[in-house]
């Protein structure tokens, strides 16, 4: 396998080319629903959940970001379904259900409120060995009495030290549209584009320098070059050669791979 190489074809192909227990992160939004026929490609969604499984190291971890379509008046839940698939079919945990806010979507008509969000599936094979959480300032420090129930219902006691900073929660809110997903004007010829912001917080937390990500569903290169900047190794996989030469364009600043 070449790394740092965005390879044209279907994803299948280039992970038959993995051997087992391969990338230390996956990344990915997939087609969906209406939109599965990517650009008259097929999205073979149960052979690439097991392929994925396959070439992920033990205590890796994936993120998959998916939404549903509204279909004949009823949102049709694949992303259930698919992080069903996952857990129970290929052997995933469901290691946290996370969620993508938009700030600033676009307005829908209808009988339903604003989608706002995307679900952000955090998938793990085995308990993640790296963890680097997203740190916030506290609003109060020292000593705290924290409360928890023990097993036979009862209240129990402990005291805690508060630190200056906590994780953040696991809603992540980013704005997105022209100049703020990112500021590469060649980037919007792709329909879908990740925020920049998005690839960036998940790689920093699952991901240390050095780390091979895969985005099995390129698109515009977002992943490759969030992963370029952050000193991490990459490999994608895009079937349109259409969004491979946006994304080489896109990438020829960050990747001399592409000069």
């Amino acid at each position: 396998m070449e790394i740092n190489k965005i390879y044209c074809e279907d994803c299948l192909a280039t992970m038959q080319k993995m051997p087992n227990n391969f990338v230390d992160f996956i990344i990915t939004s997939p087609p969906y629903d209406d939109i599965r026929n990517y650009n008259g490609y097929r999205f073979e969604f149960e052979k690439i959940a097991h392929e994925l499984y396959r070439i992920l190291k033990e205590g890796s971890v994936m993120i998959w970001v998916v939404a549903d379509a509204t279909i004949n008046g009823s949102e049709t839940g694949t992303s259930f379904k698919q992080a069903l698939y996952f857990k129970e079919q290929v052997g995933f945990l469901l290691h946290d259900t996370m969620i993508y806010y938009k700030n600033n979507p676009m307005p829908q008509t209808g009988k339903r409120y604003h989608q706002h969000f995307e679900y952000m599936f955090a998938f793990s094979k085995g308990s993640p060995r790296t963890f680097n959480p997203i740190t916030e300032p506290t609003k109060y420090r020292g000593i705290a009495n924290m409360k928890n129930r023990g097993k036979n219902g009862s209240l129990e006691y402990e005291k805690v030290l508060r630190t200056t900073e906590k994780k953040v929660g696991n809603v992540f809110f980013y704005s997105i549209g022209g100049g703020i997903s990112t500021k590469d004007k060649i980037a919007y010829h792709h329909p879908a584009i990740f925020p920049e912001q998005l690839v960036y917080d998940q790689i920093y937390t699952w991901t240390n320098e050095g780390d091979l990500v895969y985005d099995p569903f390129m698109g515009s290169g977002t992943t490759a070059k969030v992963a370029q900047m952050m000193k991490r190794k990459w490999i994608g996989s895009e079937i349109s050669a259409e969004y491979v030469k946006i994304a080489k364009i896109r990438l020829e600043n960050y990747c001399k791979l592409f000069q």
